[in-house]
């Protein structure tokens, strides 16, 4: 279930850490381009983490995976376990109130007379007030509490794109508790389950050599490149791919304007992933490169050129209506396209009622030239953290984490079925195989809230699907094998607010070159330009950090 119910999250996309959970994201932040070119100069950043400041991890299970974790890659469940542990026998809290600041991409329920809020705070000891503001304004609203720091609630949960300028350098230092003594080292084993989250997911969360944040916990990767399997079998095509251009004869293969049928959507994340273009920036014979200066970047645009040129491109997308992609390729009106790893059980869980042999699955991992190396870039251990605000209360700080670990009990626990499914006979009814069935009652009262405050690590459990885990941990496992961490992963990184623009060209490029608009040349233009407007110093930066690892 990728860490939670299919209704719960189903609302969540955001592009990016989201990709995970629905919402392609290979289109990646270019880190170091992001700004305007300025005389200021490049402040001096303390990025690297250390190993003192960090929980030990302490791994903890309270139901047994029936698929392992390799390398990495998130462990599965076949079946659904015909009993819960409760993990936190007493409520920690000592019925206090903790207002708690969430997004939500989804209806806000009201809180009054809630048996799901209630539920859950039960099990906490304490209650949790939550102030949500709707997912796609959240960041304006995050600006608008920090910069009042005594408005600030006592718990807030932050996505990584919504931190605001300077939120590393200068804000949470100043609004939120140093977690350090409280967490790190041995200290975490006070709160069993955050001693259970993965150690690079808390790396994210150090800011200048101190421990701020909660994490939520990521999968080793966000993105696939799926096709319509159901469909090729019809076509009498069996689908075997060595390298991005088995994947160009395949859309090409496969389109028929005459049957409104397209080879692919828009495949620029998908050629992103093929060609192994780094998130932000790489070592090439030692030397340190932007994304957009290396090779991996510039084959990428051209084989996402031929792509358009072949004609095999949807229309609508070509004509950049990219938003309707997923609903076009679930018609079967394209059969390749890519998105998050979570998009799949979304996908089944839409189609199936009313088409029983839909079917969906990722590309295995391939080269992107013919027996050359296959590449998948991790993504970092998190991607939204949560912030408890700064106080000389000790006791506000103890009883959030306690909390905390109550909201981080993992898959098996009645914490992590409450959390997730709510109270059975209110919220969810057992089905098939005993895996919840929500009521009508849960999409009124059960939205994801509690999850953005703390969460367990990632696991697999849609047994509704069947056969889905097994493919699903079975790919990742594939995947795993051929994961590789960038240079500076697991540093959280805030860059110099004069370059908050220089990137955007290439975001452009990444649309007008494919579909011809101009000319694979510009991007010499472009990387020239970017080079005197700041990218240059920026490179300096990012030398420095990697230098401090």
């Amino acid at each position: 279930m990728s860490g939670s119910s299919s209704f719960v999250r189903s609302g969540v996309s955001r592009r990016g850490f989201l990709g995970a959970l629905g919402v392609g994201a290979s289109a990646l932040t270019v880190g170091g381009l992001s700004g305007c070119g300025s005389a200021e100069p490049v402040p001096v950043q303390e990025a690297s983490v250390s190993s003192a400041v960090l929980p030990t991890h302490v791994p903890v299970e309270y139901a047994t995976p029936d698929i392992p974790s390799v390398k990495g890659s998130i462990p599965g469940y076949t079946t659904w376990p015909s009993s819960v542990t409760r993990a936190v026998p007493t409520p920690p809290g000592d019925g206090r109130t903790i207002k708690a600041m969430t997004p939500l991409w989804g209806t806000i329920p009201d809180a009054e007379g809630n048996q799901y809020y209630a539920a859950v705070n039960e099990l906490i000891g304490n209650t949790i007030e939550f102030q949500i503001t709707d997912g796609n304004v959240y960041g304006d609203k995050l600006a608008t509490v920090l910069a009042s720091p005594r408005d600030v609630p006592d718990w807030v949960s932050i996505p990584g794109w919504n931190f605001p300028p300077r939120f590393g350098s200068e804000i949470v230092g100043n609004v939120f508790a140093d977690l350090t003594p409280y967490l790190a080292g041995d200290a975490v084993k006070k709160y069993p389950h955050l001693a259970n989250i993965p150690t690079d997911a808390w790396k994210m969360c150090v800011f200048n050599g101190k421990l701020y944040g909660l994490p939520y916990p990521d999968s080793i990767v966000r993105d696939a490149i799926y096709y319509r399997d159901d469909l090729m079998e019809e076509l009498g095509i069996t689908v075997s791919v060595g390298s991005a251009e088995d994947v160009l004869a395949l859309a090409q293969e496969v389109t028929d304007p005459s049957r409104n049928r397209w080879g692919a959507e828009d495949m620029w994340n998908a050629a992103a992933q093929m060609f192994g273009v780094v998130p932000e920036w790489g070592l090439v014979d030692g030397k340190l490169l932007n994304r957009v200066e290396t090779e991996q970047y510039r084959a990428a645009l051209d084989w996402t050129t031929k792509l358009f040129a072949s004609g095999a491109v949807h229309p609508d997308a070509v004509a950049g209506q990219t938003g309707e992609a997923k609903q076009r390729f679930q018609a079967g009106r394209s059969l390749i396209m890519p998105d998050g790893v979570g998009g799949w059980h979304e996908a089944l869980r839409d189609n199936l009622a009313s088409n029983p042999t839909y079917s969906q699955r990722p590309f295995d991992p391939f080269p992107a030239t013919a027996g050359g190396e296959i590449v998948y870039w991790k993504s970092p251990g998190a991607g939204m953290f949560s912030f408890i605000k700064k106080t000389d209360d000790t006791s506000m700080i103890e009883q959030i984490l306690a909390a905390a670990d109550v909201l981080a009990a993992p898959f098996g626990t009645l914490e992590f079925q409450t959390i997730n499914y709510g109270v059975e006979g209110v919220h969810w009814e057992a089905g098939e195989g005993g895996v919840p069935k929500p009521t009508d009652l849960a999409p009124k009262e059960l939205q994801p809230t509690y999850i953005f405050l703390a969460d367990p690590p990632v696991v697999e459990a849609k047994v509704q699907y069947p056969g889905y885990v097994e493919e699903y941990c079975g790919w990742m496992q594939k995947v795993a094998e051929h994961a590789q961490e960038p240079p500076l992963y697991g540093m959280q990184i805030t860059e110099p607010a004069q370059y908050a623009s220089i990137g955007q060209p290439f975001t452009d490029l990444e649309a007008d070159i494919p579909r011809g608009r101009k000319p694979l040349s510009a991007l010499d233009d472009a990387i020239a330009t970017w080079k005197a407007s700041g990218g240059e110093e920026l490179r300096a930066f990012y030398q420095n950090l990697l230098d401090q690892q």
